[in-house]
């Protein structure tokens, strides 16, 4: 399954009309586009939290929230757990990298001790209220102490409970063949621009064993770029016109319906 990164509502949307069946709401990308921040621990539940909100009353997806190292000890894992679940989240990625934490493929890192990770786990499953709720463990081992701990640490989360992995940052097919091939559970695998890890096309991460591929920043990446060549276009005065049109905008964001709305019942009253 591919799941492409929302970051905000209108991204949503859009991966909603291409018709992709759930998306991914990435940490790197919410803090980029809403606080202008990088991914260093700038930002925690409280702020990423008010996005996923807004993109859950935008779309009806299932969604995979990035909800980092769950933004303290146990039990603000736990709480976060259920603060999401209560949004109708059904699947959360809880990691083992020490606060501030950082993007995956930044250097830098560093995690936290195996038992305390384990017990986050533990704890997530353990207490969510709702027993659908998909936890996925991410472990940032492979950078900081090697593939060997990354692999340890993965086995361990899966004995804590965990339904699902992210190894991150692996740095070879190799190393993301062995990865695929040691768990018999749903592995996610995310394609990151300018990243650690080789970028291979869907399918080759379906052959390898992957069955979730997350591009969590590729469509705000994307969205940047087109940003800064709109502003330099019209400083230009070289208006290319290579957005969407006004009305394809109003489609995307729902107006007729809203207009139907409005019009079905407004009150009328006599001229």
């Amino acid at each position: 399954m591919i799941l492409f990164g929302a970051y905000d509502a209108l991204s949503a949307r859009l991966i909603a009309r291409a018709g992709c069946p759930a998306c991914f709401i990435s940490g790197f990308s919410v803090v980029g586009s809403r606080f202008g921040v990088p991914d260093v621990g700038l930002r925690a539940f409280g702020d990423i939290s008010g996005a996923v909100r807004d993109i859950l009353q935008a779309v009806d997806l299932p969604v995979l929230v990035d909800a980092d190292d769950g933004y303290g000890d146990v039990k603000n894992v736990v709480h976060t757990v259920q603060a999401y679940e209560r949004m109708d989240v059904g699947a959360i990625m809880i990691e083992d990298q020490a606060w501030p934490k950082r993007c995956g493929h930044m250097a830098g890192k560093n995690i936290i001790p195996i038992d305390d990770a384990e017990a986050k786990i533990r704890a997530a499953v353990a207490e969510r209220q709702n027993p659908d709720t998909f936890i996925l463990a991410r472990t940032d081992a492979r950078s900081v102490h090697g593939l060997d701990e990354a692999l340890r640490r993965a086995e361990r989360y899966l004995k804590a409970g965990a339904h699902g992995l992210f190894i991150e940052a692996p740095e070879s097919v190799d190393e993301m063949a062995m990865i695929a091939r040691s768990f018999d559970v749903p592995q996610l695998v995310n394609p990151l621009e300018g990243g650690r890890s080789p970028i291979l096309s869907p399918s080759e991460y379906g052959e390898l064993g992957f069955r979730m591929i997350g591009y969590g920043i590729t469509l705000l990446l994307r969205a940047a770029k087109a940003m800064q060549s709109a502003i330099e276009d019209i400083r230009r005065f070289e208006r290319t016109n290579t957005g969407v049109s006004f009305e394809e905008f109003k489609d995307v964001v729902g107006f007729a319906e809203w207009a139907r709305i409005e019009e079905t019942y407004r009150v009328r009253r006599g001229t």
